[in-house]
C-alpha cells in the first residue's frame, strides 16, 4: 500500500496491482442485493487461456481463485453460451465473465454475443487483444487491416456489445468497471459487454485507490411509469372488450409472475406466452392460452386472431411471435415494457415501465373494469380444450417411430413433480417449437429456451449454465443429433464439474426442421437430411451418440421405443453424474395443432413447378401483413 491524495485533498490508501489483477479483484468484490441478502455478483469466470490471457489474465484469476473461481471449458462459444444461460437461470441478477486468447479464442466468442445481444442477458466478455506497444507486432494470430493500424479481431464485437471498450491504460479501470457494470445490470440496455484487454497492458501496473475494491452494492432498479402515460394505457384498456395478454420474458425478469396472475384473474383478460416469457403463467391456470405465434397452440393464435387489444408485457415482438406481423394485425397494441426502444414497436401505444410496477399501477387505475364476460369464457373454454389435447398428444407410447411431441411426454412422465421441479433447455431446430406448445411448468424459469437466436449448439453449454445457477433442479437438455453435432463438448465439462445434465438426443439424422421448411417452400429435399446430402466412400454415416457420450466421461445408452426411453429417463435421474440418452425420431412429423404464417422469402422464378406455386400462395399470404410496424 501507499498513501495518493484524493480529489478532496484527503490522503487515501492506494494498492499497487497489474492491471489484470484489479479487474479480477474489482469483480470478486461486487454484491448484489437479494432476497436472501447479499451476494456475490460474479458466479466466477469460465476460461480458456491462450497468449493474450495467460500470463496477465491467468496470473490474476490464479490469485483470487477462492474468492472468484476459474472453470476450465473446451469451447470458447460453449463457455460462453454456459455463462449466459447461467444469468438467464439468474434472472439477469447474477452473471458470469468469460475470457480467451487474442484471436481465434476471440473470434468463437462472437456469435455468443449476438447471442447475448438479441436475447438481452448480461454477460462480461474478456478477450486478449494485440499489443499495444506494437513493439512485436504482427504477433501470432493478429488481425492486420491494411488501412487501419488500430483495427483488431475484438472491433468485430462492437457490433455485438451493449458496451465496448479497449482498455490501452491500467487506470482506465476505474472508469471502464463501473461502467460496464452497469450497463450488465440496467433492465433496459442489460446485454454483452465486451472489454477488450491487450496483453502488455494487461500487465501493467498502477496505484489503485483502495475504495475501488469496495465497489457500492449492486441494486436493480424499477422503471416507475409515468402517470400521463398510465391515463393513456388505462383508457385504451378501459375500450376493449377482447384484450389479450402476451407475455414476454420481462415478465420473468422482472419477477412479476404474481402481478400478471392478479392483473389476468382481476380482469378477466386471458393470457399467451412468448418462448422467453413461457412459465409466467402456471400452465394450469385457467387463463393460460399457452404459447402464441409461429409455435403457438390453437388457443392462443384463435383468440389474437379475434383481440381488439393486444397488452404486451416485456416481450420485443420479433416474427415468431407477431406472425411476421399478421396474427394480431387487426388489434390495437399497448406495449408496457422497460425498453423504449422495444415499446414503440409496431407503432403501438407504449407504457415504458418496469414489467411488475406497471401491471400493478395498471390495475388500479382499471378498477373494476373487467374483459367481456363472452370473452373471458370463451378463453377458459378454448384453454381446457387445448390442455386436453396436450394431454392426447403426449400419452401416445406404442408408435413404431416417435415424433418430437411423444418424446416431450416422455420426458415430462419420467418425474411425478416435472413442472416444478425440472427444468427443460433447448435451443434450435423444430424442438423449440414443440416445447413452446407441449411442455409443462409451474415455475419462473422452468422452461429455459434460447429462441432470440435460435443457435445450434446452445443446448448441452446452456444446460451446464443452468445446473451451475440451480444445482438443485433437475436439468434435462432436449437435443437434436444436429446440434448435438454442432457443440458438444461442454458435457465434458459437466462431468469434470460434478453438474450432472440428463441429456435426450431425438435423432431424425439430419437437419429435420430446414429439411420441412425447404419442402414447404417449394424446395426439393437437399443438403438438410444425409439421406439427401451428397456421399461418397463409406456414405451416411452410422453415428453412436452414446458411445460418443461415454467417451466424454458420461452414462449413456440408445433406445428405440417410449417404453425404453421411460426406463432409460428412470436410470439417468438416478445416476450421479451427466446422462445421455437417445432416441431415433421421425423427421418428418409434427404437431399439426397450432402454428401459424411465418414469413420465408420464395424466389419470384424457378424452374420448378412447386416454387411456382409456392411463390403464389407466398405473395397471397403477404396481403393479411401490417405493413406499417
Amino acid at each position: 500500500m501507499s498513501a495518493l491524495p484524493d480529489r478532496t485533498g484527503r490522503t487515501g490508501r492506494t494498492v499497487r496491482l497489474t492491471m489484470a489483477q484489479a479487474l479480477v479483484r474489482y469483480l470478486a468484490a461486487l454484491r448484489v442485493a437479494t432476497e436472501t441478502g447479499a451476494e456475490p455478483l460474479f458466479g466466477g469466470a469460465f476460461a480458456i487461456f491462450g497468449h493474450g490471457n495467460v500470463a496477465g489474465l491467468g496470473e490474476a484469476l490464479y490469485q483470487q481463485r477462492e474468492s472468484f473461481p476459474t472453470y476450465r471449458a473446451h469451447n470458447e462459444q460453449g463457455m460462453a453460451h454456459a455463462a449466459i444461460a447461467y444469468a438467464k437461470a439468474h434472472m439477469r441478477r447474477r452473471m458470469m465473465a468469460v475470457t480467451t486468447s487474442i484471436g481465434p479464442g476471440a473470434t468463437n466468442l462472437l456469435t455468443a454475443a449476438a447471442l447475448a445481444h438479441v436475447n438481452r442477458l448480461p454477460v462480461l466478455l474478456l478477450p486478449g487483444d494485440v499489443f499495444v506497444s506494437r513493439a512485436p507486432d504482427p504477433v501470432l494470430q493478429q488481425v492486420e487491416d491494411f488501412t487501419d493500424g488500430s483495427v483488431s479481431a475484438n472491433d468485430a464485437f462492437k457490433p455485438l456489445s451493449r458496451y465496448f471498450d479497449r482498455i490501452v491504460y491500467p487506470e482506465q479501470l476505474l472508469t471502464a468497471l463501473p461502467r460496464a457494470v452497469a450497463v450488465l445490470t440496467d433492465a433496459a440496455q442489460c446485454g454483452p459487454v465486451t472489454l477488450a484487454l491487450p496483453q502488455d497492458v494487461q500487465t501493467m501496473a498502477y496505484d489503485y485507490p483502495d475504495e475501488f475494491f469496495q465497489p457500492p452494492l449492486v441494486r436493480f432498479r424499477s422503471v416507475q411509469p409515468q402517470d400521463e402515460e398510465l391515463a393513456e394505457a388505462a383508457a385504451l384498456l378501459a375500450g376493449a372488450r377482447q384484450p389479450l395478454i402476451v407475455a414476454g420474458g420481462g415478465v420473468l425478469y422482472g419477477q412479476a409472475g404474481a402481478a400478471l396472475r392478479a392483473f389476468a384473474e382481476r380482469h378477466g383478460v386471458p393470457v399467451a406466452e412468448t418462448q422467453a416469457g413461457k412459465g409466467a403463467l402456471p400452465w394450469d391456470h385457467p387463463l393460460q392460452l399457452g404459447a402464441i405465434g409461429v409455435t403457438g397452440a390453437p388457443a392462443a393464435n384463435l383468440l389474437a386472431g379475434q383481440a381488439d387489444l393486444v397488452l404486451a408485457v416485456g416481450t420485443r415482438l420479433q416474427d415468431f411471435t407477431t406472425g411476421s406481423h399478421t396474427l394480431f394485425a387487426q388489434a390495437q397494441l399497448l406495449s408496457l415494457n422497460v425498453n423504449a426502444f422495444d415499446g414503440l414497436k409496431r407503432r403501438g401505444l407504449g407504457l415504458l415501465s418496469d414489467a411488475k410496477l406497471g401491471l400493478e399501477r395498471l390495475s388500479d387505475r382499471l378498477g373494476d373494469w373487467r374483459a367481456a364476460e363472452a370473452w373471458t369464457a370463451r378463453a377458459q373454454s378454448q384453454a381446457r380444450e387445448w390442455r386436453a389435447t396436450v394431454d392426447a398428444i403426449t400419452a401416445r407410447r406404442e408408435v413404431a417411430l416417435p415424433y418430437d411431441g411423444e418424446v416431450i411426454g416422455a420426458v415430462q412422465r419420467s418425474a411425478p413433480d416435472s413442472a416444478g421441479r425440472d427444468i427443460v433447455v433447448c435451443a434450435a431446430g423444430t424442438l423449440p417449437a414443440e416445447l413452446h406448445k407441449l411442455w409443462r411448468t409451474s415455475s419462473p424459469g422452468g422452461y429455459h429456451m434460447e429462441y432470440g437466436y435460435s443457435c445450434m449448439g446452445y443446448e448441452i453449454a446452456g444446460g451446464l449454465g443452468v445446473k451451475m445457477a440451480r444445482p438443485d433442479a433437475e436439468v434435462v437438455v432436449m437435443v437434436g443429433d444436429g446440434s448435438y453435432l454442432m457443440m458438444n463438448s461442454e458435457l465434458a465439462t459437466s462431468v469434470m464439474l460434478g453438474r450432472k445434465l440428463i441429456v435426450v438426443v431425438l435423432d431424425n439424422r439430419g437437419y429435420g426442421c430446414i429439411n420441412r421448411l425447404q419442402q414447404a417452400v417449394g424446395g426439393a429435399p437437399f443438403n438438410n437430411l444425409f439421406d439427401d446430402c451428397l456421399q461418397d466412400g463409406p456414405g451416411m454415416p452410422s453415428i453412436d451418440f452414446a458411445m460418443h457420450a461415454r467417451s466424454l466421461g458420461a452414462m449413456a445408452e440408445n433406445v428405440k421405443t417410449i417404453p425404453e426411453l421411460e426406463a432409460a429417463l428412470a436410470r439417468a435421474r438416478a445416476a450421479d453424474r451427466s446422462y445421455l440418452v437417445c432416441i431415433a425420431t421421425d423427421p418428418s412429423r409434427t404437431t399439426s395443432e397450432g402454428g401459424c404464417w411465418w414469413e420465408v422469402a420464395v424466389p419470384e422464378v424457378s424452374e420448378r413447378e412447386q416454387v411456382r406455386q409456392a411463390r403464389q400462395a407466398y405473395e397471397q399470404d403477404k396481403q393479411a401483413q401490417r405493413n406499417n410496424q
